[in-house]
């Protein structure tokens, strides 16, 4: 093994352990932090069972499930983010921007709409069907994109630039049935649509962690596809790649694992967008290494989001879609200012 392997790799998993410790401190960070505070010696002694029963309840009922929520959302729209951008060869590519979370919001929203009753009277059990209810929404919006956007193949930037214009197509329809809503429904989607984990609870972790768990090990999986997309179709069918199978496999994941994420967290816009591109800076531009260190920075930046949302205008809270747009913004206004 060369030396720049070696020190690729120490530096991979330098990387790792740092992020891994960042979400760790994050972690007790969030447990700790609320309107009620709660001591880190609390939030220890309570996860041990040691704690009052007013502790348990705050943490197990209320607090955990949200940081967890927070850590797989977080991943999956961070991987879906990277793939997209692999795929498209577009460095604004993201499940937001390409109208992937507006297309699973929608479906979401119809299924509020349609099948409230069955909602109210399923109970928990209905809570499993959302991610599958956004899947199909942000299937037919990347199928939609690709079919619109197909001449001979799919030119990347002809996908992003159909995906815009979907994008707002949906947010119209969006727009009409939310005015159809009862005030109640109309103002939890509004703030959902927004970015928010919303009704964090344990059915919601458990709806997702099958998405979660199947879905980012075959994004790793398939990232050395993703480093021949980078040398160029024509290069990759030299090389033996069927580029059409590819793309659409890895475009399949990317819609799955955004969808998911939208159905637990609502439309959060530019995560998917700027953490590839930390992931890059920091560690290169292999993708076997930059979708393991894009899954924990999107965790742990959501994680940071959502703890400033809860607690910045305690007890009030800012959706923590709005929390990571304001602390991308920047950001994504320097890229657009770097591109060509």
């Amino acid at each position: 093994m060369s030396t720049v392997k070696i020190r690729k790799r120490k530096q991979f998993i330098l990387t790792m352990v740092t992020l891994i410790l960042l979400i760790i401190v994050m972690f007790f960070i969030s447990l700790s932090t609320g309107v009620i505070q709660i001591t880190p010696m609390e939030v220890i002694n309570t996860l041990l069972h040691n704690g009052t029963e007013q502790q348990a309840l705050i943490l197990f009922d209320f607090r955990l499930p949200g940081i967890v929520l927070a850590l797989f959302i977080g991943a999956m729209l961070a991987v879906s983010g990277t793939i997209l951008q692999g795929v498209t060869q577009n460095d604004l590519a993201d499940p937001g921007i390409l109208g992937i979370n507006t297309g699973a919001g929608l479906a979401v929203v119809l299924y509020i709409y349609f099948f409230q009753d069955m909602l109210t009277l399923s109970g928990p059990q209905s809570i499993f069907l959302m991610p599958f209810a956004a899947l199909l929404g942000a299937l037919f919006a990347a199928g939609l994109i690709y079919l619109l956007a197909w001449r001979s193949g799919v030119n990347p930037i002809r996908l992003v630039l159909v995906g815009i214009g979907v994008n707002a197509g949906f947010s119209a329809i969006l727009t009409i049935l939310q005015l159809r809503m009862d005030p109640q429904n109309y103002r939890q989607v509004t703030v959902w649509l927004a970015g928010d984990i919303w009704n964090a609870n344990w059915n919601f972790v458990l709806a997702l962690l099958p998405w979660a768990l199947l879905l980012i090990p075959i994004a790793i999986y398939k990232a050395k596809a993703l480093d021949v997309f980078n040398l160029g179709d024509e290069v990759a069918a030299g090389l033996g790649i069927n580029v059409e199978k590819e793309r659409g496999l890895l475009l399949l994941i990317a819609v799955a694992l955004a969808g998911a994420a939208v159905a637990a967290g609502g439309a959060i816009a530019f995560l998917g967008l700027v953490v590839p591109h930390i992931a890059r800076k920091l560690i290169g531009p292999l993708h076997q290494m930059i979708i393991p260190i894009s899954t924990l920075i999107g965790a742990v930046l959501l994680m940071i989001a959502d703890t400033i949302g809860k607690n910045i205008l305690a007890p009030s809270e800012i959706p923590v879609g709005i929390v990571v747009s304001i602390l991308s913004a920047p950001y994504f206004i320097y890229l657009l200012m770097k591109v060509k």
